[in-house]
């Protein structure tokens, strides 16, 4: 799908979020050292798991509120919310005041507004898009966050340390305008029917019956078998690539000193710490923003079943690989095995998704399906103080493990889907048939 074709909806979408996200990354991975070193392993693992139960619950709300009330209102508040918050940490990290516990306030806040605004946006382009260039413009939005993991960590191991109210303030800014263009640039796309909506259209119902109501729309996508042994195979495989701003960050600012990396005649380059971590996650980020398209088409040709399953032993290689050793290539080496497990499915699971959803509950099935991510990372910071306990070897050991046994539940997944192809729980049709299009392994 050629860039002329783009609705201007996406147009705008993906040069105001990966403005967003370029100051999102110069920040986000440097948050586990700096709680941890503000609070402790302990208490930074308590932390980060009870933000990211907040968020859980916020997903939830806001994949219903995405099919409800509208893909462009939800992001207009969560985009609201971001910079209201970004405000509220650039002053608890300023000149004039510090507070720790006020930074955590605004990291939880920063983590529900991500969680009310991705369940509408991934919505919106099922909306727009066809499904045979779904999974082309999905790639294409995630090679953007990926330029910005090249070039955020980098910026950001400068800038979060020296500069870091200078940083918060350029975020609010960037965060209130995208405020403002979705406000006067973007259009709704949910469909507006009582088909769609649930409801007679401008109905207003009482609080209990709105939860009610929302409550029993999950009870249908969670009765789904499929679906959810599809959410319970990345919430364990989620356990490895979520450790790269958790254990990882930790591990290479404690466990990696300073080395040569290059030898360049009588003089070399040296890094090591946290510095080498900046430079480690811009291996990731190259790496997705270079290969993703052109990797996304050629597993294109594969079965999704087979993909899943390799990427996720890829991911359980990588944690092997990063305990094995402290020297600087063979933490690389782990990257770039992590970045091939990550490339193989970042192009096809959402419209894997998008497969299993009917269109009046695209954005619940999308919320509901990024559990996998939101409860994978409410409990990845357990890895944290586990390492206290067992050091870091076993932790990623254990890391490892995790990952096969989500490669070993993709395969039960897919191998139900081939024995039954109809068979898939959902409410509607619609969402059974478009299975059979592509699930195979």
């Amino acid at each position: 799908m050629r860039w002329k074709d783009w609705d201007l909806n996406l147009k705008i979408r993906l040069l105001g979020e990966g403005m967003i996200n370029v100051l999102f990354w110069m920040f986000f991975p440097f948050m586990a050292i700096y709680f941890a070193e503000s609070f402790g392993k302990g208490t930074a693992g308590t932390l980060l798991i009870l933000s990211q139960v907040i968020g859980v619950l916020a997903n939830v709300i806001g994949g219903y509120c995405a099919d409800r009330f509208g893909r462009k209102r939800m992001m207009l508040i969560a985009s609201a919310v971001d910079g209201i918050a970004f405000v509220v940490f650039a002053l608890a990290n300023s000149p004039w005041y510090h507070s720790p516990v006020l930074t955590f306030f605004c990291f939880s806040a920063l983590g529900v507004s991500g969680s009310l605004y991705w369940p509408a946006s991934h919505a919106m382009v099922a909306d727009l898009v066809e499904p045979k260039h779904r999974n082309e413009v999905f790639a294409v939005f995630y090679t953007t966050v990926n330029i910005a993991v090249v070039v955020g960590p980098i910026l950001g191991g400068i800038f979060f340390f020296k500069y870091r109210f200078g940083l918060l303030v350029a975020a609010a800014v960037l965060s209130l305008l995208l405020t403002v263009a979705i406000s006067w640039l973007i259009r709704e796309t949910v469909p507006r029917s009582e088909e769609a909506s649930g409801f007679p259209e401008g109905k207003k119902l009482p609080w209990y019956r709105f939860l009610l109501v929302q409550l029993q729309d999950y009870r249908v996508i969670l009765s789904d078998r499929n679906f959810m042994l599809f959410i319970l195979a990345g919430i364990l495989v989620a356990q490895t690539f979520m450790q790269l701003d958790l254990t990882v960050a930790v591990y290479v600012k404690e466990a990696i000193p300073q080395q040569t990396l290059f030898s360049l005649g009588d003089g070399s380059i040296r890094t090591g710490g946290a510095e080498f971590f900046g430079w480690l996650l811009a291996v990731n980020g190259f790496l997705v923003a270079l290969f993703t398209v052109i990797v996304t088409r050629w597993v294109n040709r594969f079965p999704e079943g087979r993909v899943f399953i390799i990427s996720a032993l890829l991911y359980g290689v990588s944690m092997w690989v990063f305990g094995s050793s402290t020297a600087l290539w063979v933490a690389v080496a782990g990257m770039v095995v992590l970045t091939a497990g990550e490339l193989a499915v970042v192009g096809i699971q959402e419209g894997f998704v998008s497969k299993l959803a009917p269109e009046n509950m695209r954005g619940q099935y999308f919320a509901a399906a990024s559990l996998r991510f939101s409860i994978g990372r409410a409990i990845a910071p357990l890895a944290i103080p586990v390492t206290a306990w067992v050091g870091y070897g076993w932790t990623f050991i254990l890391l490892g493990i995790c990952a096969f046994i989500s490669a070993w539940v993709y395969q039960l997944l897919f191998r139900r889907l081939n024995r039954v192809p109809g068979e898939s729980g959902l409410p509607r049709a619609q969402g059974r048939d478009s299975l059979k299009e592509g699930v195979s392994s």
